[in-house]
């Protein structure tokens, strides 16, 4: 088990292509940490560098007490599974599971044993004989962290790895990796683009943006408090609501609503500038047919099944549009007159530049 200390970190390709940007990160030992954002936002470059696949272009990385950012990937004591797995068609389970040990050199008894320890251990007794073509998609998965394990690595590298599992398989895979790197205690790192992942799985979590990180937190401040509105709109099952305002001497004005005292309310700090900001709060911290400092009157126009719940979408009278979460059953008709409320401590505001005002 070790820390992960990654300073001034950089990785460009030929082209001046910046995918890693100056980055600073630590990653606390054994922690299950999520590095999280878009498609092309330098989350697997970072893995990738991490592991020791990608030379970093300038900056360091150190795990644990040793500075490995020169180190080959085998001199590092990592162990990384693909998003595809990377098993090998031709072998079994067991010699899958037993390749790391093999190239240590490791003798066949005592691999195989291990191999056969180490499967047991991730319910894959009784398959240790087949190939991966005879696998689902969540054994074959099981044997990718076995292999992984075997060779009981210091940090845990794992990209974008539930990807490749139907819905159903990946709820259930998600709980088992919780509860695998609860009991192991490895530091653990995991590329997603899947936010529901990321807040579901992880204790810390990177948004990344570019090659850079935008907010780093628990899933709880991040989903809660997003520091500025990129990860405002990437955060989230259903898109935040965002409403263009003005502050003007601390009062906010959204649309034709009635100036409200954001100051007094605790959106925004005294001394904020007056200006264009955006106000931004969940659907799920919305209510209908509800009071409080900012009420939004509209009519539905549509209501989204959620299963135990229900996405309403209304258009206000100004010609804005606001959602709120409510039960199962409490939806109002599409046409229906609504009022739509944010709970008032759940309400923020961000800057022009997009970033967060509230204190």
């Amino acid at each position: 088990m070790a820390s992960i200390r990654i300073d001034a970190l950089s990785k460009v390709y030929p082209g001046d292509v910046t995918a890693i940007d100056g980055l600073d990160l630590t990653i606390e030992d054994g922690s299950f940490f999520a590095l999280l954002g878009p498609s092309g936002c330098g989350k697997t470059t970072l893995l990738r560098t991490i592991a020791g696949l990608e030379d970093a272009t300038g900056g360091s990385i150190g795990i644990g007490d040793r500075d490995v950012t020169s180190l080959s990937p085998g001199d590092r004591n990592v162990a990384m599974v693909f998003q595809d797995y990377a098993l090998f068609p031709h072998m079994s389970v067991t010699d899958n599971i037993a390749y790391p040990l093999r190239i240590k050199k490791v003798p066949r008894t005592e691999r195989t044993a291990k191999a056969t320890e180490t499967g047991d251990g991730l319910g894959l007794s009784g398959l240790m004989d087949r190939r991966p073509g005879e696998l689902s998609g969540g054994q074959q998965q099981r044997v990718a962290l076995a292999r992984a394990m075997a060779c009981q690595p210091s940090v845990f590298l794992l990209d974008e790895p539930l990807s490749n599992l139907d819905a159903r398989l990946r709820l259930e895979a998600r709980t088992f990796l919780k509860r695998l790197q609860r009991d192991l205690g490895v530091t653990t790192v995991f590329v997603t683009h899947d936010q529901s992942e990321a807040l579901a799985m992880a204790d810390q979590i990177a948004v990344m943006e570019a090659g850079r990180i935008r907010q780093l937190g628990t899933p709880s401040e991040i989903f809660r408090r997003p520091a500025n509105t990129f990860v405002a709109n990437f955060i989230g099952s259903t898109p935040m609501n965002m409403l263009v305002g003005k502050l003007l001497g601390g009062r906010l004005h959204v649309g034709a609503l009635e100036a409200v005292d954001a100051v007094a309310a605790g959106w925004a700090p005294a001394d904020a500038p007056d200006g264009v900001v955006t106000v931004a709060f969940r659907p799920e911290y919305a209510r209908t047919d509800a009071d409080g400092p900012l009420v939004f009157e509209g009519e539905v126009e549509t209501s989204e099944n959620l299963g135990a719940s229900v996405l309403v979408t209304a258009q206000t009278r100004d010609g804005q549009r606001v959602q709120a979460v409510v039960p199962e059953g409490a939806e109002p008709e599409a046409g229906a007159a609504v009022r739509v409320a944010p709970v008032a401590g759940r309400v923020l505001v961000y800057d022009e530049e997009g970033e967060l005002l509230s204190p």
